[in-house]
């Protein structure tokens, strides 16, 4: 059955780093873009960063332009979030997601209504 697993959250002080992972299974990784998602506390779920097979078509949030970054691992099926210079505003659930290849490219707008399949989430709180 298709899973997506979110992994790597924790405790981390301003500036810190975390790498967020996505393990997938039950489907082919390169016929998805996947996307990073996450919710604040009090507020609703937004687009942190969407990208293509290859890293193609990348859109990343205004607010984590700089710091975070995506990546793929095809031979573990795996999505990464390499997340740095960290800030108690990023504090919240990162949940990553999937969207057919095809529609992402002919719409790659990283919008949380557009994607599916969704993880369980995972905990980043960014504090001193």
């Amino acid at each position: 059955q298709l899973q997506l697993v979110e992994s790597g959250g924790g405790l981390v002080q301003p500036g810190g780093s975390l790498r967020l992972s996505c393990a997938t299974s039950g489907f082919a990784l390169s016929n998805y873009a996947i996307g990073w998602f996450r919710q604040l506390p009090g507020k609703e779920r937004e687009g942190v960063v969407c990208s293509g097979r290859s890293d193609e078509r990348t859109v990343y949030a205004d607010s984590v332009k700089g710091r975070f970054t995506v990546s793929r691992d095809n031979a573990k099926n795996t999505v990464y979030l390499q997340m740095s210079s960290l800030k108690p505003e990023d504090t919240g659930i990162y949940y990553c997601a999937r969207r057919r290849i095809l529609q992402y490219y002919s719409d790659p707008l990283c919008l949380s209504s557009r994607f599916g399949s969704w993880g369980q989430g995972t905990q980043v709180t960014v504090s001193s």
